[in-house]
């Protein structure tokens, strides 16, 4: 059974008759991408970039960042579009991506961990069985912090109120059912509460929930660390622990949950999928334009900004690593009660 730990895993067509051409494209993708593929004109063509939640939040960063690293990097000749829709834990995007963009090679959606629990927890009707999975790009520590002017100054202190009266500290974080959601509920059971009397208030954008935890109406907030990376710095949050080791914040090692007492560790991950219907050769160039963005130095350096670890993954690995993570998700979502 798993419980108080989500491990850090790792985890163009040639001139060939037209009757050879889908095999060639699958074989190549399934391999992760060809190191020699070509990207065969995929972004020259405006390509757009969903990002399944408000601005201001993991998703939108990493759109983002993929917009500036492309443009920087002259990979995108007709330009990159970004573009927001919110809701549901990304459900809403992913079922506007399946259903309104069916084939479209000039499609792109970033999502990750916090989908995967959104949709256990929403008893989503659409999940990822459909999408063209693309590529791992990233993996992140989460980051649990309290405005500057509350009375928490260590993580044991939260932990303690949190044992005593659950329901009195109130925690800020993304979409319900998400990443953020599922470490809370992983810090409880560890600490011997009940994931399902935790008071956890889900906002689809990281921006309304640092303006939440900035304002007092809630205790405490739990996101990506580079969600809170500014406000730390700017002296308006404190941090209390992050979910994994190695982290720095604000050019400081910063204190981990395992190592103030809880068995407790958790990543999460983002990365970029198609819409269904994309030809096995859509899907490999799709896998090395991808591939050629993430070898440049401008989405090294974007990486190095946001402190993200680079977790790239593509084509057939990562549709491997999806499918296992579906599983592990829904088995931890069960296990702590937040499908219910």
């Amino acid at each position: 059974m798993l419980i108080g730990v989500l491990r850090r895993r790792a985890l163009l067509a040639l001139a060939l008759p037209a009757a050879l051409l889908a095999l060639a494209a699958c074989g190549a993708a399934d391999r992760g991408g060809s190191s020699s593929g070509d990207a065969g004109g995929f972004a020259t063509s405006r390509l757009s970039i969903m990002a399944p939640a408000d601005p201001g939040g993991g998703w939108d960063e990493t759109a983002r960042a993929l917009q500036k690293a492309a443009r920087d990097a002259k990979l995108a000749d007709s330009g990159v579009e970004v573009y927001n829709v919110p809701g549901a834990g990304g459900t809403i995007g992913l079922s506007q991506l399946i259903t309104k963009h069916g084939g479209d090679a000039r499609q792109l959606m970033v999502m990750g961990l916090v989908m995967l629990g959104a949709i256990e927890t929403n008893k989503s009707a659409v999940n990822l069985s459909k999408v063209t999975p693309i590529a791992k790009l990233t993996e992140e520590s989460e980051a649990i912090v309290v405005p500057a002017k509350s009375k928490y100054t260590s993580f044991e202190q939260l932990v303690a109120d949190l044992k005593r009266d659950p329901a009195k500290v109130s925690f800020a974080g993304g979409s319900a059912g998400g990443s953020d959601q599922i470490l809370l509920g992983l810090i409880a059971k560890a600490a011997g509460v009940d994931p399902r009397d935790t008071k956890y208030v889900a906002y689809s954008g990281g921006g309304e929930a640092t303006a939440a935890i900035l304002s007092g109406s809630v205790k405490a907030g739990v996101s990506g660390v580079s969600e809170f990376a500014d406000q730390i710095a700017a002296g308006k949050m404190r941090l209390l622990a992050v979910s994994s080791d190695g982290v720095k914040v604000d050019g400081k090692p910063a204190p981990t949950i395992k190592d103030q007492g809880l068995d407790v560790e958790l990543t999460n991950w983002r990365g970029v999928v198609g819409p269904p219907g994309l030809s096995a050769a859509d899907q490999q160039k799709a896998v090395a334009w991808v591939r050629r963005l993430h070898d440049s130095p401008q989405w090294q350096q974007a990486l190095k900004r946001f402190a993200w670890t680079d977790a790239f993954s593509a084509g057939g690995q990562f549709r491997q690593f999806l499918s296992s993570e579906q599983t592990r998700v829904k088995q931890v979502v069960t296990e702590l009660g937040l499908n219910a």
